[in-house]
């Protein structure tokens, strides 16, 4: 045989053994067209590109294009519907309805046809490869691509309907590591012109971002608004390795205003954009330059998003919490309709997460609220019942000291609570049943779990226990009874609206679901008991340094927890109820000086 002869049977077989399992199934079928032509249409439907390309005389090209416009499309569903067969001696021509469901109500419908030919190396049926099998505009060297229309986004108001949230340019301040020779140097140079947006970043902050990137992709050193960035470009333009991609994102007013709301009511918008965008379905030439639209539906209008935000009271909390060196908090309530008025954090806070909404510290003194609503409910003591304060108290063989020994003898409830005896609460606890508490907390708001759109809350815990030590320890939030600062300014909006434990919400129109479902609410009568004994604790009792801030019902707290105690004051006035947190305090007066500032800066109830 000649040279050349041998060498083309050799590549016959060669691309015989390498493409058999590609075609072996051509003829699987036999001589109806239509059993190959459904198969081909339900391997097409389930993104089974090699079983739909054996089925074709084109199995590679096949197999090739319709992966492609699987992963361009990347349908949640495909249902391909074969209709009428004509065939004869040797073509057959089929049609068939197709509908591509793309997810977010989007579906594609259009029908289409193909040939279907004897099969090359068995008896039965080949489809006849084209693009425009696929859609009967999809020509050669071409893909399938959706494209995105964006929505435009609605305003953002707060809760009297000025805009509270805007667009803004924010230009994003990018380190490639490959491309800065010195990268130490220029670290240090970012961190001199960027630390005073973020006291945070530093030399080796910004060196450990870099070399966590993977090679050859950027690292975000700094987001800043357009404004800042004009304020430092001169420093740091010129950088190697620096970029700067700009974008636009929704922006409260100023830098760290409601840090830890505005994040969540981001993400409802751009679930909301999300679903309302528009898209079309184009074809691609082989350079990426878009030849026809195929499909298009224009986006969707957005509603506006109001949310429950007082900005008053947001920039009151800011401006009362921003002072403090030890991270410090404030969550702002209305008790008659559960609307989240403000979240405040200073930034030693924000370095820490979102302690407000969902850090969870025993709560000391403040959970005497809960305790005493749960001894009124238990019929044991009423708010003028005589009761003992020692200066220590013995359960089982725990000692349980007052703060700094002090004794007041035999005393109305009511006084015991405004002085804050954890010895009498102690022993109020140890005699109540294993859930009782748990049960007036849940009454209160702890230990709920709250699906809240725009915000991830978290309440705390008051597990029931059949220990009478562990009982009387979470009778004055110590043991194991843990609460966030959320979950605390529940606890007040309860006392304040009654009894009725509000639903909180963030977003109007967009309700809050609770996953125990509701509870029995307390009575009226205790919860009024509980709101003249928080009143007493203002006026006569441990929150005495805010006596001077009007009509005003609360509790202080010191928490011991490790080797530091938190500072808390719970409290309301007239339709705000709020929780305050200093952690590391020490004591309750840094949490008593907050709260102070923060009422002050307030029109009085």
């Amino acid at each position: 045989m000649r040279p050349r002869r041998l060498v083309a049977a050799l590549l016959v077989v060669l691309t015989a053994a390498l493409l058999g399992p590609l075609v072996a199934g051509c003829g699987i079928f036999g001589a109806d067209p239509r059993e190959v032509a459904t198969a081909f249409l339900d391997a097409v439907a389930r993104g089974d590109g090699a079983g739909a390309g054996r089925l074709t005389d084109d199995p590679l090209a096949a197999t090739d294009l319709i992966r492609q416009v699987r992963d361009a499309l990347k349908p949640q569903h495909v249902q391909l519907t074969l209709g009428e067969i004509r065939s004869g001696d040797h073509l057959a021509a089929a049609s068939f309805s197709a509908v591509w469901d793309l997810g977010t109500g989007r579906q594609w419908r259009y029908p289409g046809s193909f040939d279907l030919i004897p099969a090359a190396t068995t008896e039965g049926w080949s489809v006849r490869w084209s693009p425009a099998v696929l859609h009967p505009r999809l020509g050669a060297q071409q893909r399938l691509m959706l494209r995105e229309v964006p929505a435009d986004p609605a305003p953002v108001l707060d809760r009297a309907g000025t805009p509270l949230l805007t667009s803004q340019t924010v230009v994003t301040v990018a380190l490639d590591r490959g491309k800065a020779p010195d990268l130490p140097g220029v670290a240090a140079q970012l961190a001199t012109a960027l630390g005073r947006f973020d006291p945070q970043l530093t030399q080796q902050s910004i060196i450990a971002g870099a070399n966590a990137a993977p090679a050859g992709e950027l690292s975000a050193v700094a987001v800043l608004r357009e404004r800042d960035y004009q304020a430092v470009r001169d420093q740091i333009h010129e950088l190697p390795g620096v970029s700067f991609p700009t974008q636009q994102r929704l922006l409260g007013p100023d830098r760290d205003f409601a840090s830890q709301l505005v994040p969540g009511i981001r993400k409802v918008v751009a679930h909301q954009l999300e679903a309302a965008a528009g898209w079309r379905i184009v074809t691609v030439a082989a350079l990426g330059n878009e030849v026809e639209t195929l499909a298009a539906e224009q986006p969707r209008p957005v509603p506006t998003l109001t949310t429950t935000i007082d900005r008053a009271v947001q920039t009151a909390g800011e401006h009362a919490v921003d002072s403090v060196p030890n991270p410090a908090v404030i969550v702002a309530i209305q008790p008659s309709t559960g609307e989240i008025l403000g979240v405040a954090q200073n930034r030693a806070a924000d370095a820490q997460g979102a302690l407000a909404l969902t850090g969870r510290y025993p709560p000391g003194s403040t959970f005497k609220i809960v305790t005493a609503a749960a001894a009124l409910q238990s019929k044991q003591v009423t708010s003028d019942s005589p009761v003992a304060c020692p200066a220590t108290t013995v359960v089982g063989e725990r000692v349980i000291p007052n703060d700094h020994f002090f004794d007041l003898g035999m005393v109305p409830l009511h006084t015991a609570f405004a002085r804050s005896c954890n010895t009498t609460f102690a022993q109020l606890a140890a005699r109540l049943g294993a859930s009782a508490l748990t049960d007036a907390a849940h009454q209160m708001g702890i230990g709920m779990d709250y699906d809240i759109p725009g915000v991830t809350t978290v309440t705390g815990q008051v597990p029931p226990s059949e220990s009478m030590v562990r009982r009387a320890e979470n009778g004055f939030g110590q043991g194991r009874v843990l609460a966030s600062p959320f979950g605390m300014a529940l606890v007040a909006s309860t006392v304040a609206g009654g009894g009725a434990l509000p639903t909180p919400v963030l977003i109007r129109g967009m309700p809050t679901h609770m996953a125990l479902g509701p509870v029995a609410p307390m009575s009226r009568e205790v919860a009024e008991a509980v709101r003249t004994m928080m009143r007493e604790a203002v006026t006569q009792g441990t929150a005495k340094a805010l006596a001077g801030q009007g009509q005003l019902y609360g509790k202080t707290g010191t928490a011991e927890e490790a080797r530091t105690a938190h500072g808390w004051f719970v409290g309301f006035r007239g339709d705000l109820a709020f929780a305050t947190l200093v952690v590391g305090a020490g004591s309750s007066s840094p949490a008593l000086d907050v709260s102070g500032r923060f009422l002050s800066a307030l029109p009085p109830s």
